[in-house]
């Protein structure tokens, strides 16, 4: 069944409200429940995995930024938030049985491995899925660009963005029912005319490292292992 992979190693990046489904906060058990069943297929489909998971459902910085918390210390407190939702998905998918390890960029010996890039790829060779967690470990950047800058690091061949609509759109499709999908743009594109697909600094890195980046509905059942054999769904920028 690998033989069918259009992709072998992949980035995912999943966003924290990705995780709350239909709660306006925190983690929904039957949405992250959909997600590891996406992840165990595109397993059995023989990919390598990493997941970077955002923090956005539990803190966001810049949400912190706004109530007088200096940018800093809110970025932080939302590495942290991402470390929480990486430790989760690690449960439900060893549950589901697949291998894991959470590796984060910020030392954490108790909950997770310390990132190293040598490691984090070995565990890839394993067959184990690695979840990535705590952002690049530096405040001001978002897991956007964590999500762009490990996928140059471990050699993943495309970076998945796993969001709650089919792709990138003309306009926003629930305000404009008019609104088309993109099936395909250029980096350049996306940054000239700012569209808020994955943020700037992130796109110039996909962008400079000649690694394309899909957005699509991860949770739409079936799509991710869909997008791993090329077939023509979302939005692909390259």
């Amino acid at each position: 069944m690998s033989g069918e992979l259009k992709y072998k190693r992949v980035l995912l990046k999943i966003s924290g409200e990705g995780l709350q489904g239909d709660n306006s906060y925190g983690i929904s058990s039957e949405r992250i429940g959909e997600i590891a069943d996406e992840i165990v297929l595109a397993k059995q489909a023989g990919a390598e995995i990493g997941l970077v998971v955002g923090g956005g459902n539990i803190f966001r910085g810049l949400s912190g930024a706004k109530i007088g918390f200096d940018r800093a210390s809110g970025d932080y407190m939302g590495m942290l938030a991402t470390v929480i939702n990486a430790l989760a998905l690690q449960v439900i998918l060893e549950k589901k049985g697949l291998q894991t390890r959470v590796l984060s960029a910020i030392e954490m010996n108790q909950l997770a491995e310390t990132y190293i890039r040598r490691r984090a790829m070995r565990h890839l060779e394993k067959g184990r899925v690695i979840i990535l967690a705590a952002g690049t470990g530096n405040p001001y950047f978002t897991t956007d660009t964590a999500a762009a800058l490990r996928a140059v690091e471990i050699g993943a061949e495309i970076v998945f963005k796993g969001t709650k609509v089919d792709g990138v759109y003309t306009a926003d499709p629930v305000k404009d029912p008019s609104a088309k999908l993109i099936e395909e743009i250029s980096y350049g594109e996306v940054l000239e005319n700012n569209l808020r697909v994955m943020d700037m600094t992130a796109v110039t890195l996909c962008s400079e490292n000649k690694i394309p980046i899909l957005v699509f509905n991860l949770f739409k059942k079936g799509n991710l292992a869909k997008a791993l054999a090329g077939e023509k769904l979302g939005s692909i920028i390259r």
